[in-house]
């Protein structure tokens, strides 16, 4: 009796020992989450087979785990970023106008090619000019789709003065495939996208309006998440150019030359494109 009431005595402690540090160890073990919306250009399994392994390579290099959150609709993306609800967003040039001004989100890293936009319509359809678009129904992917439909909508009705009537199809697929069919007589798109189409489908488009340059979209970070974690996750991000396997995944999400973002420098100017008014929200 002695003898149990003394193994117990020593047992007690050494067991509070073990799990005080089995309790340590699954702190330690476990990154903090931060969540991350990109913006539906494409299906959602698109999306996910595209940048899960980029995100995952770079949440392990910043010390933080990269949750994807799929908005089923650009509109709803647009919706959950100005309610501030995404750590980081991934979106276009004038989304990170609107992050801005409704949440602060800060910009991290972009490509440093120039994104623009594209008027495309069938090679060998009845459109080759700007002037025979009037008067027609032009497909885009959504509203806000800042190259392939806003700044375009907005270059087509006041320097080119073209009446047109605006058709919104979700996806910039959905534009090339319905022009291609013949379902519009022209649709907008952006150059990374068209360029990321099988050739046998491009070979049959032919870009007739090209809108002028502007900073690509941004990883943008909300003011909440740590300096710290942006710091890391935007050096994580540009070292992935420093090697092969990086170099495939970065191309995968069309971000193949990383660059550090800076708001004023890349963003900024688009205020003065007086956009708004083009601009549809939904709540």
């Amino acid at each position: 009796m002695i003898m149990g009431n003394l193994a117990s005595r020593f047992l007690r402690p050494a067991l509070g020992l073990l799990m005080l540090l089995g309790s340590l160890e699954t702190t330690v073990a476990a990154p903090p989450t931060y969540s991350v919306a990109i913006v539906p250009q494409f299906s959602a399994q698109q999306i996910h087979a595209e940048w899960q392994p980029l995100l995952k390579r770079v949440g392990d290099e910043a010390g933080v785990t990269l949750e994807m959150q799929f908005p089923s609709s650009i509109p709803a993306f647009e919706s959950a970023f100005q309610r501030g609800e995404p750590d980081f967003i991934f979106g276009n040039p004038y989304h990170a106008v609107m992050a801005r001004r409704k949440q602060g989100y800060i910009p991290l890293v972009r490509d440093a090619k120039l994104l623009t936009g594209i008027l495309v319509v069938a090679r060998d359809g009845p459109v080759s000019s700007l002037k025979g678009l009037a008067g027609h129904k032009i497909a885009f992917p959504a509203p806000n789709a800042f190259g392939a439909s806003l700044y375009m909508r907005a270059l087509l009705i006041e320097k080119e003065q073209l009446r047109i009537e605006p058709v919104y199809v979700k996806t910039h697929g959905n534009v090339y495939r319905q022009v291609l069919v013949g379902d519009f007589a022209a649709g907008g798109g952006v150059n990374q996208t068209f360029a990321d189409l099988p050739a046998a489908m491009r070979d049959k488009l032919q870009v007739l309006y090209e809108t002028p340059g502007a900073a690509s979209h941004p990883l943008a970070a909300h003011p909440r998440v740590p300096e710290g974690v942006r710091k890391r996750v935007t050096a994580a991000f540009l070292k992935q150019a420093g090697d092969e396997q990086g170099k495939a995944l970065l191309k995968d999400a069309r971000i193949p030359s990383p660059v550090a973002a800076d708001y004023a420098r890349d963003y900024g100017p688009l205020e003065k494109l007086r956009l708004d008014k083009y601009l549809v929200l939904e709540e």
